[in-house]
């Protein structure tokens, strides 16, 4: 078996008889890794860009259907605080007066004299899509009581995905 000569001596030769130095190699072998290719690296954005196109829908879908549910959270927390409200007064808010009455006592007509807010701890919240609630009452589906809903994602009133209190499904269970 035939070795070479230690490293470091230059003008050995290799097996195949090709005159070699050290010092050329090594130079060569640093510029040959001092970087990615261009394939590789354009392979690297192919995979990047196949993952993202698979794992952002999954993500985005996740995200609707949560604000969805929030809005529904939110509407059984409004049916709960409106509740308590007409308890108190014997009627709900009035469209005029509206959700503003369950932190703060209405002063248009008529005035409730048995008011015991506030009857939600926070400010009013916008919905996930930073739009106000709409409340009406008496309402036009719920004649008895009231009408509380979100447009929903599309930021527009009608429409399937509008989240309300009198559709099967839609958010609280529709009121009395």
């Amino acid at each position: 078996m035939r070795t070479c000569p230690p490293p470091g001596r230059s003008g050995f030769r290799s097996f195949c008889g090709e005159e070699h130095d050290p010092r050329h190699t090594k130079r060569r072998d640093r510029r040959s890794r001092a970087g990615f290719t261009l394939i590789e690296l354009l392979l690297v954005i192919v995979i990047i860009g196949t993952l993202a196109a698979i794992v952002i829908p999954k993500f985005t879908g996740r995200s609707q259907e949560a604000q969805v549910a929030a809005v529904k959270s939110q509407i059984a927390n409004f049916d709960t605080c409106l509740d308590m409200y007409e308890m108190d007064n014997g009627v709900y808010p009035t469209t005029d007066q509206g959700l503003k009455s369950l932190r703060e006592k209405p002063t248009a007509a008529p005035v409730p004299s048995n008011w015991k807010g506030p009857y939600l701890k926070k400010e009013i919240p916008l919905d996930p899509w930073q739009n106000p609630y709409k409340y009406v009452c008496p309402g036009l589906h719920n004649t008895k009581g009231y009408d509380l809903w979100s447009f929903g994602p599309d930021r527009m009133e009608g429409g399937s995905d509008d989240i309300d209190n009198w559709t099967v499904g839609g958010g609280a269970s529709p009121n009395k």
